[in-house]
């Protein structure tokens, strides 16, 4: 099985840049349990109640997805079909928070991943990220036992940043593919990581001058084996 969850050491960190790049190199669909950030986009009043969660589990969308979304951008990038988000909050704000700000009660146990292979999913932020108040991305990664790919960036500070996102992941028993680094070169960061964190390096996504998909496809197929995903 080719399913994967993308998680990173913090935000923008480029995930979503990541994820879509494998999305189109492995040719798999796409799912964002929970996207925030949505205030003037959703269907619904913010703060009022309203019911902003869309399914009890991810279900194929027939049209295009809410721009200003993660997942309207993995489909700019890669063209990958994508699954509904089973909660849209307003707020730019770690899950939890933009919950409570909506009144939305966000229930883990609806976070199931789709059945579909292969798949890309897509967390918020870093690996402890809040769901809610009781539950962290890394506690549901640890209940999907998905293999986790790490995103990280290559300059100052994402030694400490990389090999503390990897503990938090094995003191949970999730499963851990390997790092994928984005940004400049930095052999001496990104062995590093690997040595310590005894995890496979898969390799360095560059910084593109012009983003789109002809662009990300040809430097995943440059920078990254199709045969270690």
């Amino acid at each position: 099985m080719a399913r994967y969850v993308i998680t990173g050491t913090g935000t923008d960190v480029g995930k979503t840049v990541f994820a879509a790049g494998l999305c189109g190199l492995i040719r798999a669909d796409y799912w964002k349990p929970v996207q925030s950030g949505l205030v003037g986009n959703l269907p619904n009043p913010v703060g009022t109640g309203a019911a902003h969660p869309v399914a009890a589990t991810a279900v194929a969308m027939d049209c295009a997805p809410q721009q200003a979304t993660d997942a309207a951008e993995i489909v700019r990038l890669s063209g990958a079909r994508v699954f509904a988000e089973s909660y849209r909050l307003g707020q730019p704000l770690s899950p939890h928070r933009a919950a409570e700000l909506d009144n939305v009660l966000v229930e883990p146990a609806r976070l199931v991943p789709p059945s579909a292979d292969p798949l890309v999913i897509e967390g918020a932020g870093g690996v402890l990220v809040p769901v809610t108040r009781q539950v962290l991305f890394a506690d549901l990664f640890a209940e999907w036992q998905i293999p986790v790919i790490l995103v990280a960036t290559t300059g100052l500070g994402t030694i400490s940043h990389s090999l503390t996102a990897i503990e938090s992941l094995r003191a949970r028993d999730v499963p851990i593919h390997g790092v994928a680094f984005v940004g400049d070169d930095n052999p001496d960061n990104m062995a590093t990581i690997g040595q310590i964190g005894a995890v496979p390096v898969l390799g360095r996504l560059p910084m593109l001058d012009h983003l789109d998909r002809h662009s990300l496809s040809a430097a995943m197929a440059a920078n990254f084996r199709r045969d270690d995903f």
